[in-house]
């Protein structure tokens, strides 16, 4: 009999709920993350009390879902969603019921849940519910759907893309069934908001196993929420540098890539302009010129469609724009790089880069990674100077311009950029008195051109 050990204040709702008279489990993710020695993220009580019961017996009480049966209990700090067993009415929009029916029974709360594997409650008064053999597919390493899986489909369409992430996430493989259901059911995920997409997608993608994106496409998934994703699995890459489809070059460079998300994302995107761009020649050799822009506009119109904020969007698409860069070995090229880039994103390009060359050919990736080192050489001593990389960090400002007698106006701006641009170049040269100096000799000679010029 499995054991679990229950938080302090996940026990104490259990036991104030039976106190007073009412059944209580945690349930669902928590259990199941306990049995497979998980931290769980979040603990939820099941309940025979109804919504206002539970309300009644706790001081501090959200109604998150009160419709649903869920209250939030607050505990100090701690929330927990606590929810009344309930049966669900008949699904109408592939993911809300039309009406849900509050029941005494757990048995009946538990075969509405999506898999097996969630589909377990746990109390030290009872030990582990478990009446689909949740723990039977966690010794197989199985996702498997509680009853019919077209039925916890045609409920909730999301279900069919949890199903590949859980499966991401724990190493899992898709039961048959299910496998069967999804491939016949993904015209439902149109029926799903961009943003519940979105959340299912970065867990997916953020997951220790990100290169299982291929079963989103093996399934039929991407067909409907990201068909971009297809058009590289089948993109041939026929040259020195590639020995993938571009689609498969992509899933090995997200295994090597922290597991963050705009670095995920970044690695998802970056190559997606290539069937775009593709170019084959005489010799029957792929190019693909500009392929970094096209993924760019690619990545960008995908995201604002899954309604990914704007942060996540700029630094992405800086990253994918800019991932088939390589600087020279100099450290004005790296400052120059560094700053086009943004200083604070460089670190990212690197990676980036580093994912990247580890999913090319083999017969090439040691010669790169070597060049790439020297290039992490640069960077640090480029730190470890102190150098200027950006306007902030010059010791000239458009105040000091002014002051000096300049006009007001773009021709500022200008300035100040051709100024940065020799101190990348020379770093030594940023010093206020000089900058000050040169700023003058450049604006005597583009007032003389432009006398000329009139």
């Amino acid at each position: 009999m499995a054991y679990i050990e229950i938080p302090e204040k996940a026990e104490q709702i259990l036991q104030t709920l039976h106190r007073n008279g009412f059944e209580a489990y945690v349930v669902g993710g928590c259990v199941r993350d306990s049995i497979l020695g998980r931290n769980p993220e979040d603990w939820d009580v099941t309940t025979s009390a109804s919504p206002v019961q539970v309300k009644a017996l706790f001081a501090r009480t959200i109604d998150t879902g009160i419709a649903h049966g869920t209250v939030t209990v607050l505990l100090g700090k701690e929330a927990f969603e606590v929810t009344t067993y309930r049966i669900d009415g008949a699904y109408e929009d592939c993911r809300h019921p039309k009406e849900v029916i509050f029941t005494p029974n757990l048995e009946e709360d538990l075969k509405r849940r999506d898999f097996t594997i969630n589909a377990m409650a746990y109390s030290h008064e009872t030990g582990l519910v478990d009446k689909f053999g949740g723990m039977e597919d966690l010794k197989g390493r199985k996702i498997r759907c509680v009853g019919n899986a077209r039925e916890r489909f045609s409920e909730d369409a999301l279900r069919m893309m949890r199903a590949v992430r859980f499966a991401a996430q724990l190493g899992f493989s898709l039961e048959d069934e299910v496998r069967d259901a999804i491939r016949d059911m993904t015209d439902a995920l149109d029926q799903i908001s961009a943003e519940r997409i979105q959340v299912e997608l970065v867990k997916l993608l953020t997951s220790p196993n990100p290169h299982w994106f291929r079963l989103a496409y093996e399934c039929g998934i991407t067909s409907v929420i990201m068909p971009e994703f297809d058009r590289i699995m089948v993109q041939r890459q026929n040259n020195s540098h590639h020995i993938y489809t571009t689609g498969v070059h992509t899933l090995v460079a997200l295994e090597h890539i922290p597991a963050d998300k705009v670095l995920r994302l970044t690695m998802l995107f970056h190559d997606m302009g290539k069937p775009e761009v593709c170019v084959t020649d005489e010799n029957d050799k792929d190019h693909f010129k500009g392929h970094a822009a096209c993924s760019e506009r690619i990545a960008e119109r995908i995201m604002r469609n899954l309604k990914f904020d704007n942060e996540t969007i700029r630094t992405v698409c800086n990253l994918v724009r800019n991932h088939s860069w390589y600087p020279q070995l100099t450290g004005k090229d790296v400052r120059l790089c560094a700053y086009r880039i943004g200083p604070e994103l460089f670190d990212l390009f690197l990676l980036v880069k580093r994912a990247d060359i580890m999913a090319h050919h083999p017969d090439v990736v040691e010669q790169k990674l070597v060049y790439l080192k020297e290039v992490e050489h640069i960077w640090s001593d480029i730190r470890l100077n102190g150098d200027c990389l950006s306007l902030k960090e010059m010791e000239l400002g458009g105040k000091d311009l002014l002051a000096d007698g300049m006009k007001p106006g773009p021709e500022v701006g200008k300035l100040l950029n051709l100024l940065l641009l020799e101190v990348l170049e020379y770093p030594e040269r940023n010093k206020r008195d000089y900058l000050l100096e040169r700023g003058r000799e450049l604006r005597i000679k583009y007032e003389s051109e432009a006398e000329t010029k009139v």
